[in-house]
Parts: C-alpha cells; structure tokens; sequence
C-alpha cells in the first residue's frame, strides 16, 4: 500500500474535523499543529484497515458486476445443434 498523503486542503479540513469532535465529544480544545498530529497518528496506524475495507468493497461490486455482465451473455446465446465440441 501506498502512503496515504493528503493535501494541505484536506489536512486543514480534516484537522478541523478532529478539532471539532474533540471539543464537542470529549471538551478538549486542541490546536491545528495536535489535530493535524493526530490525523497523522491515524492515517499511519489505523488507515490501512480503512483502505483495506474500501478495496474489498470495490473488489465486490466488480465481481457482482462481472457476474452481471457474464449472466448477460449466457442470455443471449443462441440454441444450437450442436455444443461445438
């Protein structure tokens, strides 16, 4: 897997995300350097697992899809005499 690298656009609006749950859910005030610091912490750690679930789920949408489209084919096969073997 990659590094997971965000923009500093992303960074500012991810930090201010975990600044606002902080306050909010746990009545911490943190800075831009600590919120940024632990995006970091979790990107690095527990960002995988994310990544991992998010390829499983693209990989089972394209097999469902591929099972689509191979049922479609079947459908339009035409009845023959013989099976070509």
């Amino acid at each position: 897997m990659s590094t997971i690298e965000f923009t500093q656009a992303e960074k500012d609006i991810l930090a201010n995300k975990i600044k606002a749950y902080m306050a909010k859910e746990l009545d911490v005030d943190i800075g831009q350097f600590d919120a940024e610091f632990i995006l970091e912490f979790f990107s690095k750690e527990i960002g995988g697992y994310h990544y991992n679930k998010g390829l499983k789920d693209a990989q089972e949408i394209f097999l469902n899809r591929v099972d689509t489209i191979t049922d479609a084919i079947y459908e339009l096969e035409v009845p023959i005499e013989f099976s070509g073997k």
